[in-house]
């Protein structure tokens, strides 16, 4: 995912308080003059992830029994004092299977967010990556403040089922008030509970966290699977390191040209977009479609069901209710992709029948939340993560002077989007920069993969990637489709490209488009 719009249904998500210290990370307070780039992990099976990683049975190995290992890396609290107070970065990874000689080295993933865990989410992701393991150990991690690798705590399970039945898009001056207060309360929390970790969340952190990576696991290069807000990552450790890149891939690209305001914007028109796909897809099946005669039938009749929703909510998942904030945040979790559309045709049927629990499951799934009430720390690690990046502060006045053209991109999905941005207004770090710094001059080629029909993480932005890293640097790769990322839609032109570089190094060439 790419940073998911932060209202008060995608942005206050919370986790408990009452987690334990173990969960907070591996910290160590005297490292002393340790050189922690020759530390050696500790392999070990991996435990049942934690609450913050969001819950569940341990991973069960791949079908050919590759078992999943974890280990803890020691990596400094702050960047610039590296020889202070360490955290724990926590690993996964599969063995490469085939021969040894041919082995080439770690390929690190990151799935994107920023947030998400790459402990659970790799395990679960794997068998569409198997094809890499003839030549690579499948390693990914929880970035700092994300799941077991000191994650930033906020406010409890039960606080945010309460602010998510908040309006997330104010039509009056109380709305406007109880969504600025659930903010402030929101990021108040945040400091509350993990004021030592938010001035270090940063991404270049992450990346000096990915080089120290590198050479634990004993590579001479990055070799890098970047996904969604994984791309910016990537690209920011580029900019850093550009001789310690190896093979790299960016797949659903974040702009890194485009401030948040700019990338807000573009989103609200991605996933218009997707929407009308949606609609053009469904009333094309010969058997007819449930939801509407026509595409613009389709889409004004979920402007109704959201126009209803706004003063009457129906019944969504015993006790909570289905609000127009929480059916909006429903229908953009199955806009990510193509496979989720059945579903959200399904939850639009029940919805218009006075059911919402289909499309409150989408959107607990969009806010890490589980059936039994516990929440990950996706979006509190979300919201730090973004809010240290991001130096705009944008205040509820200038939102408002903002919605048309919002409103222009997307009349259904624009005030949420544009209203997401006063998330970051009250937090007590500062932003970095407007945008990052992806230059990397001297790297080696980067192969940047984008989607025509990408709602998270517009196509543009793969072309702006190309362009910010540097002439020789980013090959642009296309691909026609539908849904969040390329490689991941079983396209054989596309993976048969990546593939080729990661596994053989043929560069594809630039400008190559696959349909």
């Amino acid at each position: 995912m790419a940073n998911p719009p932060r209202t008060r249904a995608a942005a206050l998500a919370a986790t408990a308080l009452l987690l334990t210290s173990a969960l907070a990370g591996c910290g160590e307070d005297d490292p002393g003059d340790e050189d922690l780039t020759t530390q050696e992990l500790s392999w070990k099976d991996c435990p049942a992830p934690s609450q913050a990683q969001g819950g569940g049975g341990s991973p069960s190995p791949l079908p050919d029994d590759g078992a999943w290992q974890c280990a803890t890396m020691k990596a400094p609290r702050d960047w610039r004092e590296p020889k202070g107070d360490t955290i724990g970065i926590e690993l996964i990874r599969v063995k490469a299977v085939g021969d040894a000689n041919r082995r080439i080295g770690s390929l690190i993933f990151n799935f994107g967010g920023p947030g998400a865990s790459g402990v659970t989410t790799l395990p679960s992701a794997a068998e569409g990556y198997e094809k890499l393991r003839t030549r690579y150990d499948l390693v990914s991690f929880d970035p700092r403040g994300v799941g077991r690798s000191e994650p930033v705590l906020c406010e409890n399970d039960q606080q945010l089922d309460a602010s998510l039945q908040q309006d997330g898009t104010p039509d009056d001056a109380a709305e406007r008030t109880e969504l600025l207060d659930g903010t402030k309360e929101f990021n108040a929390a945040c400091e509350k509970n993990s004021k030592e970790m938010l001035p270090h969340v940063r991404t270049t952190d992450a990346a000096r966290d990915l080089d120290l990576m590198r050479q634990v696991l004993g590579d001479d290069k990055l070799h890098y699977f970047g996904i969604s807000y994984g791309t910016e990552l990537g690209g920011v450790y580029a900019h850093l390191f550009p001789k310690n890149v190896g093979r790299a891939v960016f797949d659903a690209v974040v702009d890194p040209t485009k401030n948040p305001e700019q990338n807000s914007l573009a989103q609200a028109g991605g996933f218009q977009l997707a929407l009308d796909n949606f609609a053009e897809d469904c009333t094309s099946k010969a058997e007819g479609c449930p939801i509407g005669d026509t595409p613009q039938d389709v889409k004004d009749r979920i402007a109704k069901l959201l126009k209803d929703l706004d003063s009457k909510p129906i019944q969504g998942i015993f006790p909570r209710e289905l609000t127009q904030t929480a059916a909006t945040s429903g229908i953009l979790a199955a806009l990510y992709s193509k496979d989720f559309w059945e579903y959200l045709t399904q939850g639009l049927v029940e919805a218009y029948d006075g059911d919402g629990g289909t499309l409150m499951l989408l959107a607990d799934s969009n806010n890490g939340r589980r059936e039994n009430g516990e929440y990950s720390n996706l979006i509190p690690a979300n919201v730090s993560i973004n809010c240290a990046d991001q130096k705009p502060r944008y205040t509820a006045g200038y939102v408002e002077r903002r919605l048309p053209a919002f409103r222009a991109a997307s009349n259904l999905f624009g005030d949420y989007m544009a209203w997401a941005m006063v998330g970051c207004t009250d937090w007590s770090v500062a932003g970095a920069a407007d945008h990052p710094d992806v230059s990397a001059p001297g790297s080696a080629p980067i192969l940047v993969v984008g989607n025509t029909g990408d709602p998270a993480t517009p196509y543009e932005g793969a072309r702006s990637m190309v362009q910010a890293l540097g002439k020789g640097v980013g090959v642009e790769l296309t691909y026609k489709g539908q849904g969040h990322g390329a490689y991941n839609s079983k396209n054989k032109c596309v993976q048969d490209a990546v593939n080729g570089y990661l596994l053989d190094g043929k560069v594809p060439t630039a400008g190559s488009v696959c349909s």
